[in-house]
């Protein structure tokens, strides 16, 4: 009669198996490298099989690790459905980590429409300018700015922005060319990854003198924009409500070199994608902006 083996153990020698690496298993699982090492050898002794094939830091399957791979991602795939299944019938809490500025400017006036065509999932949204440390399992995901950060993560492009410069339409009647930004108070948002200076750059022209306002937040500067006090160089889609309801304008849309870039990101650790709230917020954001679903949850 074969020994038990226990769920743990499997679920290590899927996620081992399916990097191909005890590290990035270990990162997934937040275990060490060694503990799933321990795991992967005691399922070994009990199944009496070698399922691994281990070359230095490398490793491989065995034509039995790639028989039980096979038979066990099944098996995961199908608990996985069934929980799903049963969690839908219940309220669903999606903890969600987010940049501040998304939030404020894209996110949070979205949400409604989300809960209206998702009634069974809950919220709670956190926003700060560090990123998530999925190892406390405080949050499920995190939208971030900027390169996202760590190892074993699940990379969702939210889709190009496009910056250019924004202002109140009273400014923009005196904004005719690039360089007539020069007579106008430039708003600096400090922790933007496309700057002035770089707008400029694309524009053949030299960078304008950094002074008047500055912000550390988008969201502030595109309110101040708004509110008259000069020309913010800003995403049209973090400033999507102000442009629609013409209390901000882009006059050099069509008449300047402006920067597209992939500014934000949905990221989460490749455990959490089986959760059905983040499931079904990875696709409702996707279909929202108009960007591919990771082949993870697609």
């Amino acid at each position: 009669m074969r020994p038990p083996v226990p769920l743990s153990a499997v679920r290590t020698f899927e996620a081992a198996a399916r990097r191909r690496s005890f590290k990035a298993a270990a990162s997934e699982l937040n275990l060490t490298a060694s503990a799933v090492s321990h795991a992967v050898r005691k399922l070994e002794q009990a199944l009496g099989v070698a399922l691994f094939e281990r070359e230095g830091n490398r490793i491989g399957l065995t034509a039995a690790g790639e028989a039980l791979l096979d038979h066990v991602s099944r098996a995961f795939e199908e608990m996985s459905r069934g929980f799903d299944l049963v969690a839908t019938r219940a309220p669903q809490l999606l903890r969600l980590h987010c940049a501040p500025s998304f939030a404020a400017q894209w996110l949070t006036p979205k949400l409604t429409r989300f809960f209206a065509e998702h009634p069974g999932v809950e919220v709670r949204l956190a926003a700060g300018m560090d990123y998530a440390r999925f190892i406390t399992d405080e949050f499920d995901a995190d939208i971030v700015y900027g390169p996202p950060r760590g190892e074993g993560l699940i990379v969702m492009p939210l889709g190009h922005e496009t910056v250019t410069p924004l202002c109140n339409p009273e400014r923009a009647a005196r904004i005719k060319a690039p360089a007539d930004l020069f007579e106008h108070a430039l708003i600096q948002s400090d922790n933007k990854l496309v700057r002035w200076p770089l707008w400029f750059e694309r524009n053949n022209l030299p960078a304008a003198p950094l002074a008047g306002l500055r912000f550390d937040r988008s969201f502030l500067a595109i309110s101040a924009a708004a509110d008259g006090l000069g020309v913010a160089l800003e995403s049209t889609l973090l400033a999507e409500r102000e442009l629609a309801s013409g209390r901000l304008v882009a006059p050099l849309a069509d008449r300047a070199t402006n920067v597209r870039y992939n500014g934000h990101h949905l990221v989460f650790p490749a455990v959490a994608r089986r959760r059905m709230p983040l499931r079904v917020f990875a696709r409702w954001l996707a279909a929202e902006l108009g960007t591919d679903l990771p082949a993870e949850i697609a």
